[in-house]
């Protein structure tokens, strides 16, 4: 697994899958960046380059742990991007990802070409998601047998009563079939520490933020799923709405990981987006 040096020293490894144009991908979590595999095939079409955050995955675990702030990370995204050359890259961010990705267009606009962002957190540009937002998504699963069970543990979150989220974890897939369950085991954060940092006091700074974005000029792509819980289709609109030149998709049948729940439909939507 090739590595490359932040600028602190910390040793940083990444994964890449296919050919073709490079298009760096940043995951989310902060997790092993494995869960995103080679996104639904779309290493057809572009060679994805896929860091593992630091103290994740293979990469080292930093001498000073301060430097999982989120916008500590935009540093060793640049990193990567020296280490391989690229005058400009192709960039695309998942889910807590979307808060580097975004904070790294905001610094260094020359240096990216396209920007997708895939389900997309939403913490670094101050979008919140309400409770009653999350409950009317939930209720559009009605009709599955896991619905009961996991309705209920999400109330109890929302009113802050509860802190069963594993029983919650089926809306985040369009099937909760055994794919699911298999991939959202491979995609549990296992640094607690990186998770607990990755927002801390400092990381974001959502007015400066929004008004770097509203100067970027590069076309920009929203994926959000029908059911995601985690960046509902109305939060993914609003950030949509932050760029002079985005457009939204919203994936019919998909929740929090789209390439999981429709690979074709996913990587068409995304390839045509690069292309």
């Amino acid at each position: 697994m090739p590595t490359f040096s932040a600028p602190d020293g910390t040793l940083l490894a990444y994964r890449t899958y296919g050919d073709g144009d490079p298009l760096l991908c940043i995951p989310g979590g902060p997790a092993d960046s494995r869960y995103l595999g080679d996104l639904g095939g779309l290493s057809a079409h572009r060679r994805l380059i896929v860091p593992d955050l630091r103290g994740t995955g293979r990469s080292a675990v930093p001498e000073d742990t301060a430097t999982y702030r989120c916008d500590r990370l935009v540093d060793d995204i640049e990193a990567l991007r020296r280490h391989l050359g690229l005058p400009r890259t192709d960039l695309l961010a998942h889910s807590a990802g979307a808060n580097i990705a975004v904070q790294y267009a905001a610094r260094h606009p020359s240096r990216v070409g396209r920007l997708a962002l895939i389900a997309p957190g939403a913490r670094a540009v101050g979008i919140d998601i309400t409770g009653e937002e999350r409950r009317e998504l939930a209720r559009l699963r009605g009709g599955e047998p896991w619905f009961p069970a996991a309705f209920a543990a999400l109330e109890a979150i929302t009113r802050g009563t509860g802190t069963d989220w594993a029983a919650v974890d089926p809306f985040f897939y369009g099937r909760w079939d055994g794919a699911a369950r298999d991939h959202h085991a491979a995609s549990r954060p296992d640094n607690p520490e990186a998770v607990a940092r990755f927002g801390a006091a400092g990381a974001f700074d959502p007015p400066a933020t929004r008004v770097a974005l509203a100067a970027f000029g590069a076309p920009v792509l929203l994926l959000a799923g029908q059911f995601d819980l985690n960046s509902p289709p109305r939060s993914a609109a609003a950030f949509a709405a932050l760029f002079p030149d985005a457009a939204l998709v919203v994936q019919e049948g998909a929740g929090h990981y789209p390439w999981v729940d429709d690979t074709d439909r996913f990587a068409a939507a995304v390839s045509a987006f690069l292309a």
